[in-house]
């Protein structure tokens, strides 16, 4: 088993020790390119074999697809693995021969108590079990008081039926409101060497105040840091990266030189660009998890050795030199679901 650093995960009063450094599911639906399911699944029961048993998947990610993927994994080793999924972006149901896009089902974002309801007992339903670690708000409905939408979200923990709550891309004042009707576990955002909107908008801040832990998205930047990615050209046709700002031909030109200077350093340090990028954000805080996704076994355990890669004090000074020194391109979103972050 890989010898993953871990921390203790919750809240006061109810504690567990999970692993910081994750798998995020997303990946093993059509979003960044084809995917073979039985390769997927493959790569998931490796995670558990190796001890990395933090799963983070949506019931928005292939329009339930991806839950009912996992279910496969869960109907046999549930107990292995600390499992969380995420509410609040509502689609509608295709139509038969439907050839459109995915963004174009995305109906907008719920928050309101009887769609949380709703939400929850479906995504129980296809991941086949009776009982979540973690249940996230996806995005913030503002149209709904936050404290409504918790006070519903805390009827699961109270029925037995989820463990711990968390929100994800929400702002330091929303937090510090929703943690007031139940305890928030976890919030989930983007962070990484090219995303550090969480340390500017005081949402860091706001996590270290209530001993929250911070689950950082993407840390690789969607695979950018990586390496692997040269150019625009690199993405599958149908692969979402293409629409994402960043990775446009004009941007990526620039931004690419990130990646060059993490490259150089990493040679340096014998390991993998994108282990020093993850033992970067991790070094960030103790109490924080990194979910990088992958459809490879190969690229799993280079993700899962990034643990052991030490950052020294000199080091985070450098790669934050290297970081102010390379302005990033592009926003980390399109404009529509930029509007919906942070809320």
């Amino acid at each position: 088993m890989a010898n993953i650093p871990t921390l203790e995960f919750g809240v006061p009063g109810d504690k567990i020790k999970v692993p910081r450094i994750g798998l995020g599911c997303m990946g093993f639906s059509p979003i960044y390119g084809e995917v073979n399911d039985e390769d997927s699944l493959k790569t998931i029961n490796h995670a558990l074999d190796v001890g990395c048993t933090f799963f983070d998947t949506a019931d928005i990610y292939g329009l339930g697809g991806n839950e009912r993927l996992l279910s496969h994994v869960l109907k046999d080793r549930r107990d292995e693995v600390f499992l969380c999924t995420k509410f609040g972006n509502a689609w509608r149901d295709p139509e038969p021969g439907f050839q459109g896009g995915f963004a174009e089902l995305l109906v907008g974002v719920k928050g309101d108590p009887e769609y949380v309801r709703r939400a929850f007992q479906d995504s129980l339903g296809r991941l086949g079990i009776d009982k979540v670690d973690l249940y996230y708000q996806h995005r913030v409905d503002t149209s709904v008081p936050i404290e409504e939408t918790v006070k519903a979200m805390a009827e699961f923990v109270k029925a037995g039926k989820a463990r711990y709550l968390g929100l994800s891309e929400c702002s330091a004042e929303t937090l510090r409101r929703a943690y007031k009707v139940h305890p928030i576990a976890a919030v989930q955002v983007e962070y990484n060497c090219w995303s550090l909107d969480i340390e500017q908008n005081g949402l860091l801040d706001a996590c270290r105040e209530l001993g929250v832990t911070v689950v950082a998205y993407a840390p690789l930047g969607r695979g950018f840091m990586t390496g692997q990615i040269r150019s625009f050209d690199d993405l599958p046709e149908n692969d979402f990266r293409r629409g994402n700002p960043r990775f446009q031909p004009e941007n990526f030109h620039h931004n690419i030189k990130l990646v060059e200077a993490f490259e150089e350093m990493s040679a340096k340090k014998g390991c993998k660009p994108g282990q020093l990028a993850l033992a970067w954000v991790l070094a960030q805080d103790p109490n924080l998890i990194v979910i990088p996704g992958t459809k490879r076994i190969k690229y799993l355990d280079e993700n899962v050795a990034a643990g052991q890669v030490q950052i020294s004090d000199a080091e985070n000074k450098q790669i934050r030199d290297i970081i102010n020194s390379i302005p990033i391109s592009g926003d980390r979103y399109s404009k529509f679901d930029m509007s919906h972050t942070y809320k």
